[in-house]
């Protein structure tokens, strides 16, 4: 049973302070039926490169969740708290998640993190102690980091957090000078990790058009722009946020920075796979380069996708479809509560759309099939919205049926949905895949340190990996880690396709699963744009490998020449020998195809060396951050504004709940 909703417009902040139970709040519409979301698959709006799947304070330890728990997943980040932490959140009776000492495991599982800089302290809001201790800690974070000459995912420091309220005016000046001065301390100490902010709990226009204006004038605007969503129903409101930066970013003449929300989502609504989706949505469609679940409750849970006893809930299975996305996120248009996220991999003939959002009977219709043929298989999942405390021990199968396709379209009916929970729906060539298991995987799709996604229109589904340049530290060091999943422990040969045409080899190392390193060779091609191959053997285990191509990494003596991997990806050599042939079947291939070019000019940024000054590209970009503070004892609750009495209305105080002179988005239960 459900209770019908409506959508309301808020004329003005609320003061709301939860106390005990979570409760679900207004995050599903009242009963609808007739609604189609759209998805067309021609129109690609960005890799598939799971932006929304990060946590805050996600991993606990070296071994919670293991990394066997989190590569179905395929994490792309997370914000962990600083070396050293002394950080008591939620209740904890000892700090965890140190970044260093989790540092292996966010490794392992293929992702990368932020340092959260102000978990030095013990409490939250921050007990500010005074500017000497300050950058005594910020000088003794830093050089634990600079020590761990083995730790590469670090792609980030974040100055503060949540200064909007946590910052200590009356002892430590105003933010926009506190910011200055950490950022230049910081930036004399390692001028070569990117360095993010400002960490807002919640989106202003008039506060981030203060800080971006004084980081110009002093030049410490940030790499990456870091704030935080966490109002109910706030993904109603992101792409008013995004749209509103960037105009800021224009207005001022700064070039374009990546945006990472490093914590979403609400207290209310954390364990409800729908409202996750709708994130998930918008986050892919308005262009965030990474996203966090915020942490509400227990670390090591990866914010609610496990349960205690390390079973998976409700919403693991919803971000395990998301996951397992290749390819291209291509275009979902929503209808009314009903959304989604779609990809399409060419090379594998295959359509993911996670979706959901409404209630009754309503429809998926799905354009651009006609790769796939005119009969195709469609296949629809499905997991409930049943709390972060429930095991769920497998999606339900809805329904599995051969459709015949129409212009090239489908549309696929699903009844009596469930607004709370979330489906996938799976489209391939009816007379089925030539393999049960993944064999081709994209560069682009897997993690990508200090280097760049670029297109064209001549690489598979239209992006390749440029910029693999540098091998000075592990800071700076190029690669990319490929996350594979093969069905048994054997040797298999990686096929490497390439184009060199420097007129001499040019090298890469290779590792897998944190073993030792080889060299592979690219003899020169006739020219850039010529491609030739070669070939190694990989003894890999059974289920998820990490497989890393590098210029330069730790413990690898670096690479020569430049090749830049574009698609890339495990290729089947087909099903076997002909019959009657006494061959034995070929070993399946890896194909890593790359893409190379003229020695890197000196002193672009975004290559993973960088100027100390801003504006201009951010540095190092990479792909692919205990417990979250300030909520009191084993309720949860979070700790008040002092100059609102309440940080949940998400406005200004005294202010009317409005963006610009826009009324925002909210949703209420009648009554």
């Amino acid at each position: 049973m459900h209770l019908p909703l409506k959508r309301t417009v808020a004329r003005a902040c609320a003061v709301v302070l939860i106390v005990g139970a979570a409760v679900a709040g207004a995050a599903v519409p009242a009963s609808a039926a007739g609604l189609t979301l759209t998805v067309d698959v021609g129109q690609v709006v960005r890799p598939a490169t799971q932006v929304a799947s990060g946590g805050l304070y996600g991993v606990g330890s070296d071994g919670q969740p293991t990394t066997a728990m989190l590569l179905p997943l395929n994490p792309t980040s997370f914000t962990q708290p600083a070396p050293g932490t002394t950080h008591l959140g939620n209740g904890a009776t000892e700090p965890c998640c140190d970044s260093l000492d989790v540092a292996n495991n966010i490794t392992r599982a293929g992702a990368q993190q932020f340092i959260r800089m102000p978990d030095i302290y013990p409490t939250f809001p921050y007990d500010w102690q005074g500017w000497t201790d300050w950058e005594t800690k910020v000088r003794t974070m830093v050089n634990e980091r600079l020590a761990a000459t083995g730790t590469t995912n670090i792609h980030g420091w974040e100055l503060w957090n949540e200064p909007d309220w946590t910052w200590d005016t009356a002892e430590a000046g105003s933010f926009n000078d506190g910011w200055t001065r950490t950022y230049r301390l910081v930036d004399s100490l390692d001028p070569v990790t990117p360095i993010v902010g400002p960490s807002w709990s919640w989106y202003d226009h008039d506060r981030m058009l203060s800080f971006m204006t004084h980081a110009k004038s002093t030049n410490t605007v940030p790499d990456v722009i870091v704030w935080h969503e966490l109002g109910n129903m706030d993904w109603d409101n992101f792409d008013d946020h995004v749209a509103d930066y960037r105009a800021i970013e224009r207005s001022l003449g700064i070039s374009p920075r990546p945006i990472a929300i490093n914590e979403y989502n609400s207290f209310d609504q954390m364990d409800i796979p729908s409202v996750a989706l709708h994130w998930m949505a918008v986050l892919e469609r308005h262009g965030a380069r990474e996203a966090h679940r915020a942490y509400w409750f227990e670390a090591g849970t990866f914010d609610g996708l496990f349960t205690l006893q390390n079973q998976p809930t409700a919403s693991y299975w919803l971000y395990r479809w998301y996951g397992a996305m290749t390819g291209n996120i291509v275009k979902t248009t929503p209808h009314s509560w009903l959304d989604g996220v779609a990809s399409y991999d060419s090379t594998l003939r295959r359509v993911s759309v996670v979706f959901g959002g409404d209630w009754g009977d309503n429809t998926v219709r799905v354009n651009g099939l006609g790769a796939l043929g005119t009969s195709v298989k469609v296949e629809v999942l499905y997991t409930p919205g049943s709390g972060r405390h429930t095991a769920v021990t497998a999606p339900t199968l809805v329904s599995s049926t051969t459709m015949t396709t129409s212009g090239g379209s489908i549309s696929v009916p699903v009844a009596g949905m469930n607004a709370e929970g979330a489906y996938q729906l799976v489209v391939t060539p009816a007379g089925g895949p030539t393999s049960t298991w993944q064999q081709v995987y994209e560069a682009e799709n897997n993690t990508v340190v200090n280097a760049q996604t670029r297109s064209s229109s001549s690489a598979s589904n239209g992006f390749y990996v440029g910029g693999i340049d540098n091998d000075t530290d592990m800071r700076s060091d190029s690669f990319v880690d490929f996350t594979v999943n093969v069905p048994t422990a054997r040797s298999y040969t990686m096929t490497i396709r390439y184009a060199n045409g420097t007129g001499a080899a040019s090298t890469h190392g290779l590792a897998y699963n944190g073993g030792a390193w080889s060299t592979v060779s690219y003899p020169p091609t006739a020219g850039w744009g010529q491609f030739g191959t070669v070939t190694v053997t990989v003894t890999l285990k059974a289920g998820y490998n990490v497989i890393r191509l590098a210029k330069g990494s730790p413990n690898f003596a670096g690479g020569t020449g430049y090749a830049y991997p574009a698609p890339s990806g495990l290729a089947s050599p087909g099903g076997g020998p002909p019959r009657g042939s006494g061959r034995p079947p070929p070993l399946p291939v890896v194909v890593a195809r790359f893409r190379a070019s003229a020695a890197p000019r000196p002193g672009v940024r975004g290559t993973g060396v960088r100027r100390a000054n801003a504006p201009g590209p951010a540095r190092g970009r990479t792909r692919r951050g205990p417990p979250r503070r300030g909520r009191a004892g084993a309720g949860g609750r979070r700790a008040r504004r002092a100059d609102s009495g309440s940080r949940r209305g998400r406005c200004r105080p005294g202010s009317p709940g409005r963006l610009r002179g826009r009324p925002l988005r909210r949703w209420r239960r009648p009554g």
